[in-house]
């Protein structure tokens, strides 16, 4: 794969000259963890369902990556070869892009959500040579959904199962030969290990255009996103991080994968999200720091209040995906003790802002955070023009931890000549330098900090027919953030409704979490003279309670 990271070489020198980039790689992390902490617990992945756990000191882990990085060469998989990863938040997944980095391989983190349709854009388009999945999770069956895939992706040249029986286990190809002692095995981990601008992970964004956007990241870029993340929030090798947030988004990638690594700190892994096992496993393991979105931090609060079971080692949750309601916070402080603090990011930057340890618990409900260091802010109008400070406008951001540039696609890298960023949200920022979200320009719904493609969904439906017309608007939701509703006019003398609209997208093999929840008929919807429909009326419509 050729990788066109066009954003990389124009601002290397000044983040070099500014103290951001270090020119680490994730292999230089953990040679150190090896080397002073061998014996410290690294990683505890915890199944839920089954049960099943497993742990590694940071001498097994470094031992089982150099392990699977040779098994992944004698299947051909060499530098800047992609090795895709639909898993949830098991030790594989971690162990699989340690491996990747031995070798300089790419990762493409793929959420388990994703079925037939979005596989097939993200894979062709990425040109990944390899695919590993689960033979079973949550009682869907991934081996069978890959295996019929496979032909029509000619880049695709190894399927790998975990828990597969057949020549294609995950097992017998990378985890139980010896691959490490081989004769060549010295020489193929040490030939090819990336360097820190070389594109190391490769994950899909949802836009407005309908089709995902490839967003490709660097050991530059990543961690000069986490060193002062974790700074921020006085986080070091003494803590213990809980990742219950897939590890396929940046939030449990960067936050629980990378940055325990970078901190000679200690992970758990939790797979499915069950706010039991969560307090379980923060008592088990003094688990101090978790990040996740808005639902999960409800779902703790709530089980914590009703079972009594207290979690006093939990310092710090990081919330972001979603405002932060106020009585949540008062709740989750009360009964958990712990503090909550808000924050705001994207796939191509990692957390962008967050508000701080000393700031007042309402600095969490009414904004988003102050940028980290690295990142500057401004918000301008719709012609480019920078706005007074606490007005709403276009939020562009430029950061150390900025993306190499979307795959394939460097004319919709929204970034100019002086590094400006267009997040597509709007914001405002007040006097102290706090953000605001307060809406987006890209035509997105977020619901439960995942992103829904709108666009894609609305030309699906259009296809459906009953349908004349069809909008997709959020409307608000106490645990989730946002859900999607459907506002359809439909064809003269057909009749809708929402059964028919959940049927016909599965039946496009769409995931779950994008089909919309609710369902308004209308006769016509509210436009501008030129014919476009505003979305906004329907959105003020739905909050207010009139549609």
């Amino acid at each position: 794969m050729n990788f066109d990271a066009v954003l990389i070489p124009l601002r290397r020198a000044e983040s070099i000259k500014q103290g951001y980039w270090h020119d680490k790689t994730i292999n230089d992390y953990l040679d150190a963890c090896v080397s002073s902490c061998p014996d410290k617990i690294a990683l505890t992945a915890v199944q839920v369902e089954g049960g099943a756990s497993r742990s590694f000191t940071y001498r097994e882990m470094a031992a089982m990556a150099d392990r699977i990085a040779v098994g992944l060469a004698r299947l051909g998989v060499g530098r800047n070869d992609v090795v895709a990863c639909q898993l949830p938040n098991w030790w594989q997944f971690t162990l699989t892009y340690l491996a990747c980095s031995r070798i300089g391989a790419v990762i493409n983190p793929l959420m388990h959500i994703f079925r037939e349709r979005e596989l097939s854009f993200m894979l062709k388009h990425g040109a990944a040579k390899v695919l590993i999945a689960p033979k079973v999770f949550r009682g869907f069956d991934y081996e069978k959904m890959v295996t019929a895939l496979q032909p029509t992706l000619p880049e695709l040249q190894q399927v790998i199962i975990i828990d597969g029986s057949g020549a294609n286990s995950f097992d017998k190809l990378l985890t139980e030969p010896k691959w490490e002692q081989a004769p060549d095995a010295a020489e193929i981990l040490g030939r090819s290990r990336p360097g820190p601008d070389d594109v190391t992970q490769l994950i899909y964004t949802s836009g407005t255009t309908g089709e995902p956007k490839g967003v490709m990241h660097t050991a530059n870029t990543t961690m000069s996103n986490i060193t002062p993340y974790a700074a921020r929030l006085h986080l070091s090798a003494d803590d213990v991080v809980l990742m219950a947030s897939p590890m396929s988004h940046q939030t449990g990638f960067l936050y629980g994968l990378m940055m325990p690594i970078m901190l000679k700190a200690s992970a758990v892994l939790q797979d499915i999200w069950e706010p039991k096992k969560a307090v379980q496993l923060i008592s088990e393991h003094g688990v101090t720091f978790t990040m996740a979105s808005t639902p999960f931090l409800t779902d703790l609060a709530r089980t914590v209040s009703e079972s009594g079971e207290g979690v006093p080692t939990l310092r710090t949750f990081v919330c972001a995906g979603a405002p932060i309601p106020g009585p949540l916070v008062e709740q989750a402080r009360q009964a958990m003790g712990t503090k909550i603090i808000s924050a705001w990011g994207m796939s191509e930057n990692g957390a962008v802002t967050l508000t701080k340890l000393d700031d007042d618990d309402e600095r969490s409900v009414n904004s988003d955070g102050c940028p980290l260091p690295g990142v500057a802010l401004k918000v301008v109008d719709f012609d480019g023009a920078e706005l007074p400070t606490g007005t709403a406008g276009r939020l562009l951001l430029r950061s150390c931890s900025n993306f190499g540039g979307y795959l394939h696609r460097p004319h919709l890298n929204g970034t100019d000549a002086e590094g400006w960023f267009d997040t597509g949200d709007l914001a405002r920022i007040d006097e102290q330098g706090y953000v605001r979200i307060t809406g987006r320009s890209k035509d997105v719904i977020i619901r439960g900090g995942e992103n829904i493609p709108v666009v894609e969904i609305e030309s699906m439906l259009y296809r459906h027919p009953a349908i004349s017309q069809v909008v997709i608007v959020a409307y608000p939701d106490e645990r989730m953030g946002e859900r999607a509703c459907a506002i359809v006019v439909p064809k003269t003398d057909k009749d809708i409704d929402l059964p028919s609209i959940v049927e016909f997208l599965k039946a496009q093999k769409v995931a779950m979490q994008y089909i919309p929840e609710r369902l308004i008929v209308r006769e016509k919807l509210p436009s501008t003279p030129s014919g476009k429909v505003q979305k906004f009326k329907l959105r003020e419509m739905l909050q207010d309670g009139s549609l």
